[in-house]
Formats: C-alpha cells, structure tokens, sequence
C-alpha cells in the first residue's frame, strides 16, 4: 500500500479514497461552457486539478515511460479528488540544456511515434478514471524547446537559454518573434494538425471524438513580449491567439479552446491587453497563474517579512483576474500557482508550511468566490511531483531522472507536490471536496 493510500486511510477517508472503476466515458459528455460556467453530462463541472506536464512522457512504452508509475499517479490523484490534468502534448529538440530530453519532434515535421503514443496511453488511462485533461501545444519558455527552438529552426538564430544567459527580458521579447515568422507558424499549424487529428493508438478514438479532452490549449505562458512590449508587438499577439484559436476550431468542433495566458503577468500588465487577447469568440474560457516568489512578491529567505506583501498582492491578482472574467462573461481558471518547501528546500524531507498556508489562501478564494457564483472554473496547482524524487546532489534534472512537477529548467523539488506531502494532499482534498459539491 503506497504512502497516499495509507494517509487516505488514516484520515478516515476510505470511501472518498477509494479507487474509481474504469468507465469510458460517452461521445456526449463534452465540458462545455454555459453562463460562465463549465457543463458536463449536464451539471456544474469544476476542475480541481494538477500540472501534470509530463504524463505523454510517463505513458511511452519504451525506457523514456513508466506506465505503472503512470497508472500509479492518476489512481492517487483521482482519490483525491483531482479531476483534470494540464499536460504538455509535444516538445523540441533543442541544444539548450535546461530543456527535456528526448524531445517529441526531432526537427520539423519529424515525430516520435513512441512519445506521442505515451500520450495516447495517458488519454486511454484518463478515460478509465472519468478525469479530464488540457493539452497544450507549444512553451512560449525553455524547458520543451518551445518558441525559441522555431526561431532556431527557421530563422537560424541561435536558442535562447535564459537558464545561460540570466537575460528574460531579451529572451522574452525575441521569442515573441514566434508570432510574426510564417514559416514558423506554418510548422505550428502542421503540429497543431498532427496531435488534433489524431486517432489515439490504443483507444482507436479520434482525439477530437475524445470527451476527456477538456480543452486545447495555444500555449503554455504566451506572452507578447518582455514588459515594455509595444503597441505593434501586442496587435499582433492579440491577432495570434484569434486566428491560432480560430484554426483549432475549424479542426475539432467538439473541444473548448484556450490561450494558456498567466494573466495580467503575462500581458505586460495591460488588463486592456489581456481582455483584447481574450475577447474573440475563438477562445472559451480565460485562465491566469499566480507566482508570488517568481515575480518578486515573496522573499523565501524572509518569509515573516514578506508574507503580508505576498499574500495581499495575491488576493488582488486572484480577485481583480475574477473582474476581468465577468466583463467578458467567460469562465476563469486558475491553472498554475505554487511556492516552494520551507528552509527554503528542494529536498523532500522539508516542511512544506508556507506552501500549505498559501495553498489554503488561494484555494479559500477560488472555493468562496465560486460557491457565490462567480464565473470560476477551478484551479491546477503546480505541479503533481507524486512518486518521483531527485535525483542528484544538486537536484537539476538528468535524462534518465524520475520526471517531478518541476521541469528542467527548475530544480526538482522547487514547487512540486510529492505523495509523501500529507499536509498538502489533505489540503487539495478538502478543497477539491468543497468544489465537487457546488451545485448550479
């Protein structure tokens, strides 16, 4: 009996713990949106959810898997409640060293069979267990290859390594060359196609037939630029997520569509922006993430003198991202956030009371909030590290390394949330409980 099953059991939890019977689930079960708010099979659906950006790679066949870890994972997290995965569909082969290893495309055009298959094994066992899931399909940062590795491919500008160069604002605002490249967003096009059209290889379901797909998402993080980004350089990100948006409808008329946006953070903190990108009938739902420590709001080496900063600026970009999603009448996700363990640590065996103690702010407002219904959709914390553990004395990911919630370009360790976390764990549950039960 694994270490989540125990604590389950422990905390009197059995029966919510227990595991669900596999069930595919039926052609009109569809998450759709309908006042603001997500329907499927005909009622209220709320996500309370995990990144779990590495579930494709977990599902390969081959030594890059590991399928019984995988089935592992998705049975602990269904017992807690957790019913939607944000998963990365494909990834590029770079030189930069902080980016995943094998990657899914080789070079333009060019697949692992093996890796997408991973992928499809993923969605089968998802089936089983009545969750869904949001695949994106390109990184506007590093770690997959992402935008950078398109600007090499077709430009023959050199990858840009912001783990190298220590420089994210020269690497944001080249990177947001992706959108203005024709070659490469004819490439984009090509993947978007490959993975959209695709009929899963052990289910012999089209994707686009496939109701636990919850939504296609453009990107993970796109961003128009660094901060200073211009007039010019957001017309043409706002004129992107449309038209790219737009394309993946004519594709699949079954599945929503979203950005992947962080928000205003990620809009060069232009609420006008973020509500322009997002107005367009081609995306159904908004989504944001919140990361008080990456964007300075938290000092970990001083938490008692930085916490009131970092919790009340992030009560203001939950609430004021909540406002945004009223004014355009769509459905909101919280779909990354997370801090890191206690000391600060990446090493396992650190508390994790900070994290927990901002878990429960967040989660607090995203339950109370969609409990007066407002249009809230749900969360996905950052990220679902389960039975994966560290490697190395340094703690930077290794090919052949267990894969953890925290991707290459991170230390593993840094925000995940591992099956030994007890106090994390009873905390998504509660919340995850308190969401479930909201009836509309």
């Amino acid at each position: 009996m694994n270490k989540l099953v125990k604590f389950c059991a422990a905390a009197l939890m059995v029966s919510a713990c227990g595991m669900v019977e596999a069930a595919p689930a039926a052609n009109n079960d569809f998450v759709t949106v309908k006042d603001s708010h997500f329907v499927r099979k005909g009622r209220a659906y709320y996500i309370a959810g995990a990144n779990f950006w590495y579930g494709g790679y977990l599902g390969a066949a081959n030594s890059v898997g590991d399928r019984a870890r995988l089935m592992k994972e998705l049975d602990n997290m269904r017992a807690l409640g957790i019913n939607n995965l944000r998963v990365l569909a494909v990834s590029e082969k770079t030189e930069m060293k902080s980016a995943v290893r094998p990657a899914t495309t080789s070079a333009p055009g060019q697949y692992d069979e093996e890796l997408l298959a991973g992928l499809d094994f993923l969605m089968a066992e998802v089936a089983k267990r009545d969750m869904t899931v949001v695949i994106y399909l390109n990184n506007f940062w590093q770690w997959s290859g992402g935008m950078t590795q398109y600007l090499n491919w077709f430009e023959g500008t050199p990858a840009l390594d912001p783990n190298v160069t220590k420089d994210y604002d020269t690497y944001m605002q080249k990177t947001a060359g992706f959108y203005r490249n024709a070659a490469a967003q004819t490439e984009y096009r090509n993947v978007i196609a490959k993975i959209v059209k695709r009929v899963n290889t052990v289910t012999g379901k089209p994707y686009s037939d496939d109701a636990h797909i919850l939504s296609w998402q453009l990107a993970n993080e796109p961003r128009p630029g660094n901060g200073k980004a211009t007039p010019e350089e957001k017309a043409v990100y706002v004129k992107w997520i449309d038209e790219v948006a737009g394309y993946i409808h004519s594709l699949d008329k079954n599945h929503l569509v979203s950005s992947g946006s962080e928000g205003l953070a990620g809009s060069a903190h232009d609420a006008q922006l973020y509500l322009d990108a997002h107005r367009t009938k081609n995306i159904d739902y908004l989504t944001y993430h919140l990361w008080p420590k990456n964007w300075g709001w938290f000092d970990s080496n001083n938490p008692s003198g930085s916490w009131d900063n970092a919790i009340g600026k992030s009560r203001d970009y939950l609430n004021s991202h909540i406002e945004l999603a009223k004014k355009l009448g769509k459905p909101i996700v919280l779909e990354e956030f997370g801090l890191d363990r206690d000391g600060p640590s990446f090493s396992i065996k650190a508390s994790t009371r900070l994290r927990d103690r901002f878990y429960r702010e967040v989660f607090d407002i995203i339950a109370t909030r969609a409990g007066k219904g407002d249009p809230i959709a749900g969360f996905n914390f950052w990220a679902w590290g389960g039975m994966g553990r560290a490697a190395n004395a340094d703690f930077w990911w290794k090919p052949g390394n267990d894969f953890v919630g925290d991707p290459p370009q991170e230390e593993q360790g840094l925000y995940s949330v591992f099956d030994s976390d007890v106090s994390s764990l009873l905390l998504i549950k509660e919340y995850a409980d308190r969401l479930h039960a909201i009836k509309r």
